[in-house]
């Protein structure tokens, strides 16, 4: 099935926006994506028709928003192929999943003397908390290299693990170079050595088929406004083994099963890492954003922007002083690059008074940066609403701005 991509645009009316005063042309997918009125309509409806706090009423508007969070869990579920309902946690988004495994885990399973390993490409998301975990157990913090195409030297990981490593903490996409990672041989060579892996795979499930138990992977974290949902909700999923043995790791409501001042008990998965009033609409929005994904087809999503990826790199290629940081074999929709003599942010302001938006700076991602040896980057990202007639003005823009810079 082809994607009919002016059906498509119709359904993200701001598209059809002007930015000073041009036909908006939006690259910043990998930051966020545009929201189909799909997912608005149906967030609206439960405002309009049915709020109210879930699991604690007994009257009709409770019961309909329940049911509606609930079904919203069962929609990640099938969307992930996760075994249990209750292995799906609604969280704020990626940074609090990843927080959440990271302090929850290290009570559980970390020592001092202990050892994580993340890679040279992470977010910084998927830095911090494990250094701050590090810190506070006076545990090791191990780094897995990626090469100069950007590309992780997976070959080196056996060697890195340690009869002490805990946990390897890897994206499955960068978000800054493109790279899809081969997470599968990952979580083998750590399961191999009894080492846990938490994969983090914001900008990945909105473009390829992710299966949590054919990786057989422990954890799993993700956004749903980079999946054409709402911002403010995101998704842990952990074998259910693990997140049984794991301590709650924020207390309050919804979490415990009986309070008293003597001691409490918690609440069963998965409320036991849900305390508080749940983002129950937000959750609702990223269930129908699935809907809308999948009624697309991610095969389909990834084909059409693997072509638009190979036709962009083309283009941008043959752009004199252009360069591309990576160029990864297997990569999705993302071109970071820089031009000879133009600062980033240069490049960025400029696009953006013609109606281009890219993003520019490090991407939260600042050790990558190092590793090339520069400050920052522009980068394009595409989603499946992006056309090539699009790209054909990104690569006009860059070669109007270049000619401003000529001497």
């Amino acid at each position: 099935m082809a994607i009919d991509i002016q059906k498509i645009r119709k359904d993200f009316p701001i598209l059809e926006e002007q930015v000073h005063g041009k036909p908006l042309v939006y690259f910043d997918n990998a930051a966020t994506t545009q929201k189909p009125t799909q997912v608005i309509d149906e967030m609206v409806k439960y405002y309009y028709k049915y709020n109210s706090n879930i699991h604690r009423g007994v009257h009709y508007l409770s019961n309909k928003s329940t049911d509606g969070n609930e079904n919203a869990r069962k929609i990640v579920q099938k969307f992930i192929n996760a075994e249990h309902l209750h292995e799906i946690i609604f969280t704020r988004g990626t940074t609090e999943s990843v927080n959440l495994v990271a302090n929850s885990f290290a009570d559980k399973y970390i020592s001092e003397g202990d050892e994580v390993i993340v890679s040279e490409m992470e977010h910084h998301s998927n830095i911090v908390p494990w250094q701050l975990v590090c810190e506070k157990k006076k545990a090791i913090l191990k780094v897995l290299p990626f090469n100069d195409k950007g590309e992780l030297l997976v070959d080196q990981l056996d060697a890195l693990i340690s009869d002490r490593t805990k946990i390897v903490a890897v994206n499955h996409i960068s978000n800054s170079l493109g790279t899809i990672n081969p997470i599968q041989k990952i979580i083998d060579i750590a399961h191999a050595r009894g080492v846990k892996v938490l994969v983090d795979a914001a900008q990945s499930v909105q473009h390829v088929k992710i299966d949590v138990q054919e990786w057989d992977v422990d954890f799993l974290v993700f956004s749903g406004h980079k999946l054409y949902g709402p911002t403010g909700i995101g998704v842990l999923y952990g074998k259910e083994d693990l997140l049984n043995e794991m301590p709650p790791w924020q207390g309050g409501g919804e979490m415990i099963k009986e309070v008293r001042f003597e001691g409490t008990t918690f609440n069963e998965l998965p409320f036991k890492f849900e305390a508080g009033t749940p983002n129950y609409i937000d959750a609702i929005g990223l269930g129908a954003a699935i809907e809308y994904v999948e009624n697309i087809g991610l095969e389909n999503i990834d084909a059409y922007e693997q072509e638009l990826l190979a036709y962009a790199t083309e283009k941008l290629s043959g752009i004199e002083g252009l360069r591309i940081y990576g160029t990864a074999e297997h990569k999705t929709s993302v071109i970071s690059f820089l031009v000879d003599g133009i600062h980033f942010y240069d490049m960025g302001m400029l696009l953006d008074q013609m109606g281009i938006a890219v993003r520019t700076g490090t991407h939260c991602t600042e050790p990558v940066m190092q590793h090339f040896g520069i400050d920052g980057t522009v980068r394009a990202s595409f989603s499946f609403y992006n056309t090539k007639e699009e790209i054909d003005a990104l690569y006009k823009g860059i070669l109007k701005v270049c000619k401003m810079f000529v001497h």
